[in-house]
């Protein structure tokens, strides 16, 4: 279930597959409400009116603001995907890779900030990870819908293929050897690899990275989660990206 106004208009704009609509009967419209229904009827979805217990119900318990999508399993994509969306962009690619995260609101917070920042995909891991949840979609304000996440058996062996594309992998960890902000690496093609919310960087991950680079803080005691780190790191690499432009 994807829920919430926003949410669900970015879901229709990009076009996923919809199986069905719900509105809550009693329902204030506003833009996006109109533009949703708009889409809806011109597709010709299926659209169910329905009570607002019942749409909490449908929906978990999610902030819905009265209109939900039910939507098929989340169709991932694969590493050569990523690729293939950075050239048709004509910029380098920039992959953001997580290792480990669990919390689907972490993955949906990087997928925003992917977004934001133009990266062309985020990796996971298949196993032991957070996956594209409605909780996911709901945080990334509608990014899920247009940056891609591809989901690895192994991760440390799409790093791998990665960097046999031309990509630099490059790791965020406090103990790195240079500071994001200074990262000589970021006009070039880019994987950067957030660790998870507790242990940080497996040590296998760790191995395979070109570089660790670290984001300076005030405090020794301090500590920045995935989706904050993949934030200010994307936003670093974009500033150097456009200087050099």
């Amino acid at each position: 279930m994807v829920a919430g106004r926003n949410s669900v208009l970015e879901a229709l704009r990009a076009g996923i597959p919809v199986e069905a609509v719900y509105l809550f009967s009693r329902l204030d419209a506003d833009d996006r409400t109109r533009e949703i229904l708009d889409i809806v009827s011109g597709r010709g979805y299926e659209l169910l009116e329905v009570g607002k217990p019942e749409l909490d119900r449908l929906t978990d318990g999610a902030v819905h603001q009265g209109v939900a999508l039910r939507v098929p399993p989340y169709d991932y994509a694969d590493v050569d995907d990523l690729l293939d969306a950075a050239a048709a962009t004509g910029r380098p690619p920039l992959v953001v890779a997580l290792d480990g995260v669990t919390d689907p609101r972490n993955l949906g917070a990087v997928l925003r900030s992917a977004g934001a920042f133009g990266a062309h995909g985020v990796l996971v891991p298949e196993r032991r990870a957070a996956g594209v949840t409605a909780s996911a979609w709901k945080v990334s304000a509608g990014a899920a819908a247009r940056v891609p996440v591809a989901r690895a058996t192994n991760l440390v062996r799409a790093l791998g293929e990665l960097k046999k594309a031309g990509c630099f992998v490059v790791g965020l960890d406090a103990g790195g050897t240079t500071a994001i902000g200074d990262l000589a690496l970021a006009t070039e093609p880019l994987v950067v690899v957030a660790g998870s919310e507790g242990k940080g960087l497996s040590r296998l991950v760790r191995e395979a990275c070109d570089v660790v680079a670290s984001i300076p803080i005030d405090s020794d005691t301090e500590s920045l989660n995935a989706a904050v780190a993949t934030a200010i790191s994307l936003y670093e690499v974009a500033r150097l990206r456009a200087a050099e432009a």
